[in-house]
């Protein structure tokens, strides 16, 4: 770090650290701001669950951590307000000078109890949406207005995709002059120089010779195996050498294999189960296609990375997916909940090799380009500079 730059105090506030790409997100942040020499501390829930503890799956610099246990995904108005109360007597006694909170819970509860202690600086980054098609309307409408009240009790708001902000001005959560995009940085030097391990092939029982059509998501209802099995079943009616391989576990484990085995297909599916973060680019390139139906995306990671790995991607047109699966350029985005599409997308790259040849190689170009974690870790420390100096505080 510069001798004559600002050394900041910064607290970093999310719900919980599972294995995600907002979690994720997070730790590059915060490895971005100790490299520049900024003193960094992370505040989060418990994080138990099939989903996986981060923290326990990385290598990254230590940092001061704390652990607040009434800081809940959950609504409950007595944990709730027992964890604002906690997170102001914290920033109170600490001083920080940036307070940058993530995912729903923690964006309200962190913002209104930094606004409150008259923190330098509060900001908030839009992983993806507490509100959303799926979601009942009166939760939506309970959501939309929690984040609209947030929103006041802080100075800036990035997001991950022009999609989020999209939804958020149109729902009248803040003005579009409040938002900025971050694009969520990763460590794509792993998937840029990729190459398919043998070894790890046979472990997963793969055999040699098929095409691996895989998907990289947590085993949840909206992740989208809903889509992905009865497209699976296509594609292997239609090609005896395509095999699937999934990256992740979850809740639906049990139901999806046994929707599999119905299709007669459990000798072509090949389950990774629940792979750390820093071992996913191994998994990715074995694939020759990912297909991600999720439903509900704020950016999809996992697509960034198999694009950064040189491999073409299938996704719904929704949320931030077209800003990566640029249509018949990186892959194909299908309408939402089109099998039909997906099918046939996923066949055409299949069948032509120098198409999918053509698309990892503009995948790589554009990951290179913006998913540099340095680079996203750079932007937010510029802003946080630039807004101190602007509040003059």
């Amino acid at each position: 770090m510069s001798s004559s730059k600002r050394k900041l105090k910064i607290c970093h506030v999310i719900t919980r650290m599972i294995v995600g790409g907002a979690q994720e997100n997070t730790l590059f942040t915060i490895a971005g701001h100790i490299q520049e020499g900024h003193e960094v501390i992370l505040v989060t829930g418990p994080s138990p669950g099939p989903e996986g503890e981060l923290l326990k799956k990385t290598d990254f610099p230590k940092f001061e951590i704390i652990e607040i246990p009434d800081l809940v995904r959950e609504i409950s108005a007595v944990k709730d307000f027992k964890a604002y109360r906690q997170l102001k007597n914290l920033f109170k006694e600490r001083g920080f000078d940036v307070v940058h909170t993530h995912s729903s819970k923690a964006g309200v509860l962190g913002r209104a109890a930094a606004w409150d202690c008259k923190v330098p600086l509060v900001v908030h980054t839009v992983h993806g949406q507490a509100f959303h098609p799926y979601e009942s309307s009166w939760k939506n409408l309970m959501y939309i207005s929690a984040e609209r009240w947030a929103a006041k009790r802080c100075h800036k708001i990035y997001a991950v995709a022009q999609a989020m902000i999209d939804q958020c001005v149109e729902c009248k959560v803040a003005p579009r002059e409040k938002y900025q995009v971050v694009y969520s940085g990763m460590d794509i030097d792993k998937f840029l120089n990729s190459q398919p391990e043998a070894e790890l092939r046979v472990r997963l029982g793969i055999p040699e010779g098929v095409k691996v059509v895989g998907a990289v998501a947590r085993l949840f209802p909206l992740k989208g195996y809903e889509y992905f099995l009865p497209a699976a079943k296509a594609i292997a009616e239609k090609h005896q050498d395509v095999h699937f391989l999934i990256v992740g576990n979850g809740s639906m484990f049990e139901q999806m294999q046994q929707e599999i085995a119905a299709m007669g297909l459990t000798e072509r599916f090949h389950f990774a189960g629940l792979v750390p973060p820093h071992e996913v680019y191994r998994y990715i390139a074995l694939m020759d296609l990912l297909m991600h139906l999720s439903l509900r995306e704020g950016l999809p990671r996992s697509v960034v990375q198999a694009l950064g790995s040189g491999k073409p991607a299938i996704g719904f047109r929704l949320d931030g997916t077209p800003e990566v699966i640029l249509d018949g350029s990186t892959g194909y985005c299908a309408e939402p909940q089109n099998v039909e599409s997906v099918v046939k997308f996923a066949l055409k790259i299949l069948e032509n090799p120098e198409l999918a040849a053509k698309m990892g190689k503009n995948g790589k170009k554009l990951v290179a380009e913006k998913f540099d974690w340095h680079k996203m870790a750079g932007i937010l420390e510029e802003e946080y500079l630039k807004m101190l100096s602007v509040l003059g505080k």
